[in-house]
């Protein structure tokens, strides 16, 4: 091989050498290649087209559902808050998609008389309440087998019942609501609550101990459990003790009058309602101008009461803001014990709904009632928390009211024991 050849055949190598360590390199390099994770939002526009192509051509065409209320432009109610006379009360506060209303205004109530009575300005927690509630209810359900009415609801009696076998506790101890939890949202809970307790009439197990300690678990896991002791100050307590050291109202104190045609005036009787549970008969019975007579004077006596009766009516909007009867539906002259029980009794009056009276004003020759409500629709007009109810609306439409013994003494003179 001469000379020239050798040099070719050493080019030849060389070449072969660089190729080789050049794809021996991109292969190390690809083997050493690090791929990095990311997280993106999962996104199918295509799908996502189709489903919604597919609900519009499934989906019916359904008339807007409309709602028949009286024309409110036809009257002139007060225009604000500050036309009424007031007494001292908390700021309204939502009791969001709960059916807690009857502990809600009672509550309330109870606040505002802590202040007229001591000038102490209280948070009282209503959520202490509702879980004590849900636990007698329980019991009953269980001592009834099952033939007693379960539901969110209940009276304001039962609040005194609560306070005085389990005490209260401020509002800041137990609000019921779980970390970050912005509003109150029982629908879950009730759920849960109602199938466990139906569930005991097919599997026939009515053990009481057994079934409070499943309800309890229900209810802690939706609203927390309620504190056994809390920090006073320095000074620890129970909830009776707060009760008992701190609230200080004599509960016995207070009375709930009802106006029931088809029930002996001037004695006491059962709350024929779904919410009276217990069927307590703490409800003093009086004819009708009476009723209205103790509402108008304690009001403006300077108490406040619990309202409870019926707000699904066609004079009752929450962006109205307002409660009125429609002479459609009975002219004002009418409005008697005769047209009050007679709607009670064909199911158009329904006890629904509890609430604060706070106030009141003239205008126009009628009295008017300022409300405090923590229903949600309350919130949709130019007082927010609060309804205007004009007189003949109680008159008709609310049922009982719970007001303190000393607003209504010549009343209290015709009760007994």
């Amino acid at each position: 091989m001469g000379s020239e050849e050798k040099v070719l055949r050493m080019i030849k190598i060389t070449i072969v050498v660089v190729v080789f360590l050049l794809t021996a390199a991109q292969v190390y390099a690809q083997q050493e290649r690090r791929d990095k994770a990311v997280f993106v939002e999962s996104k199918n526009e295509f799908w996502d087209s189709v489903k919604t192509t597919l609900e519009k051509f499934y989906k019916k065409d359904a008339a807007a559902k409309k709602k028949l209320l009286v024309d409110f432009s036809q009257y002139n109610p007060p225009k604000s808050i500050k036309e009424f006379t007031t007494s001292w009360h908390n700021k309204p506060i939502s009791q969001a998609v709960s059916g807690m209303c009857w502990c809600f205004s009672t509550t309330s109530f109870f606040e505002s008389e802590i202040f007229r009575l001591s000038k102490r300005e209280i948070k009282l927690s209503e959520l202490f309440t509702v879980y004590w509630e849900y636990i007698e209810k329980a019991r009953g359900y269980v001592q009834a087998r099952g033939d007693q009415e379960f539901g969110e609801g209940s009276q304001s009696d039962a609040v005194i019942r609560i306070w005085k076998n389990h005490g209260i506790v401020p509002a800041e101890a137990y609000t019921g609501l779980l970390h970050g939890q912005p509003f109150h949202d029982h629908a879950k809970l009730f759920a849960e609550l109602d199938t466990y307790l139906k569930s005991l009439k097919t599997s026939n197990n009515w053990n009481e101990d057994e079934v409070e300690r499943s309800v309890k678990s229900i209810l802690n896991h939706y609203i927390g459990a309620p504190p056994e002791k809390i920090l006073v100050g320095n000074k620890e307590m129970t909830p009776k003790e707060y009760f008992e050291k701190i609230v200080k109202l004599n509960l016995d104190d207070y009375v709930e009058l009802v106006s029931f045609a088809d029930r002996p005036y001037y004695s006491w009787v059962e709350y024929d309602v779904p919410d009276n549970w217990w069927h307590s008969s703490a409800y003093f019975n009086v004819p009708l101008n009476d009723f209205m007579s103790a509402v108008k004077s304690a009001v403006r006596s300077g108490y406040t009461e619990v309202l409870a009766g019926d707000v699904s009516e066609p004079g009752l909007e929450g962006h109205a803001g307002i409660a009125v009867i429609p002479t459609f539906d009975i002219p004002p002259q009418y409005i008697d014990e005769s047209a009050r029980i007679f709607r009670f009794k064909n199911g158009t009056t329904g006890d629904d709904h509890g609430i604060h009276l706070v106030g009141y004003t003239q205008q126009n020759g009628a009295e008017w009632y300022l409300i405090k409500d923590s229903g949600a629709g309350s919130r949709n007009n130019s007082h927010p928390g609060y309804y205007f109810f004009h007189e003949d609306f109680v008159k008709l439409k609310m049922l009982g009211v719970m007001l303190p013994k000393s607003a209504i003494p010549e009343l209290v003179k015709t009760m007994g024991k």
